[in-house]
């Protein structure tokens, strides 16, 4: 064969190859995206990050996740989702006034960005115009202080040897808008303003909720009774244990937590104790919720909406079982 056809027919053979399914030049690399959480380590961002990987295998899409606990380890996870050819990243920011500087890194990368749980606040103070995924909070808190009221009632305890030990958090609107929601419906029901003590937590956990509550306790000792409710669960189990260790039995106590997945394993003690019931919230839903709506926007130009809010429900240790159970949080 002369040279010249023997050229020719490379040509043609390399030409063809690209024509042939399967083959590396296809535009259809598998989506990648990001999903990053502030405490990895809790229960709560665990089960998003559970719900973010079920609708990537449903999907066919890869789910990166990553701690992100300050902002250094923010902005170091989007250069690292970036190596790894993300096109954009769902999540929960350690302090929601990253929120310039975090979506001056994603646009930079021209990735898509959607936050859960808190809002990003702008330079200005008022929340950016970044899709957002959250509780609706306030009503979750109404829906404690009416709870937390009929239980009173049912009990027959009587206001005046009945005090509300709230463990805040105000740093944060979405949350601080939970205790004042519950804060809202008691007063409404009858019950006196004055008696509601609140004290801020320094960290948004059992042990910060521990000391908070025991400043409560301290300043209130004459108080025999006392209605709990704090941000989420942790603060209220952190209260909880603190009224155990100031001598409160079960009986004379009734915390209602937010959340669902920290209280399993109080719920479930064989003796129970004056955590009564949460309100369950589906994180796994919300994981799931989020990166579709990611996925959608990436590869369909879907845009989501700016703003999501869910909603939860009272389980109590008659109910939660059943209830989280068909949520796909038991077995």
């Amino acid at each position: 064969m002369k040279r010249g056809s023997f050229l020719r027919l490379v040509v043609i053979a390399t030409a063809g190859a690209f024509l042939v399914p399967g083959c590396a030049n296809r535009d259809d690399k598998q989506i990648t995206i990001g999903f990053l959480v502030k405490m990895p380590e809790e229960p709560w961002f665990q089960n998003e990050i559970k719900g973010a990987r079920k609708c990537g295998e449903q999907y066919g899409f890869k789910v990166v996740d990553i701690g992100v606990p300050d902002g250094d380890k923010v902005l170091a996870a989007i250069d690292n989702l970036a190596a790894q050819g993300a096109k954009g990243f769902v999540i929960c920011t350690p302090d929601v006034r990253l929120g310039p500087a975090i979506m001056a890194k994603a646009e930079s990368y021209r990735m898509k960005v959607i936050t859960v749980d808190d809002q990003f606040v702008g330079a200005d103070g008022a929340f950016m115009e970044v899709p957002y995924m959250g509780m609706a909070a306030r009503d979750i808190g109404r829906n404690i202080g009416k709870y937390l009221w009929d239980e009173m009632q049912k009990r027959g305890w009587e206001i005046g040897e009945t005090g509300a030990c709230v463990v805040t958090y105000d740093q944060l609107d979405t949350v601080r808008e939970r205790t004042e929601g519950a804060t809202e419906s008691l007063t409404a029901a009858g019950f006196p303003v004055e008696r509601i003590h609140r004290a801020p937590e320094a960290t948004i956990d059992q042990p910060g909720a521990f000391t908070a509550a025991n400043v409560i306790l301290t300043q209130h000792p004459g108080v025999k009774k006392w209605l709990v409710y704090s941000v989420n669960d942790e603060g209220v189990l952190g209260s909880v244990r603190a009224l155990e260790n100031h001598g409160f039995k079960p009986d004379d106590i009734i915390a209602v937590g937010i959340g669902g997945s920290t209280s399993l394993s109080e719920l479930e003690k064989p003796d129970p104790t004056g955590f009564v019931g949460t309100v369950f919230v589906n994180s796994i839903e919300e994981g799931y919720k989020t990166a579709e709506m990611l996925y959608k926007w990436i590869a369909e130009g879907i845009e989501p909406p700016l703003d999501t809010r869910t909603t939860g429900t009272i389980v109590t240790r008659e109910t939660y079982r059943q209830i989280m159970t068909e949520a796909g949080f038991l077995e």
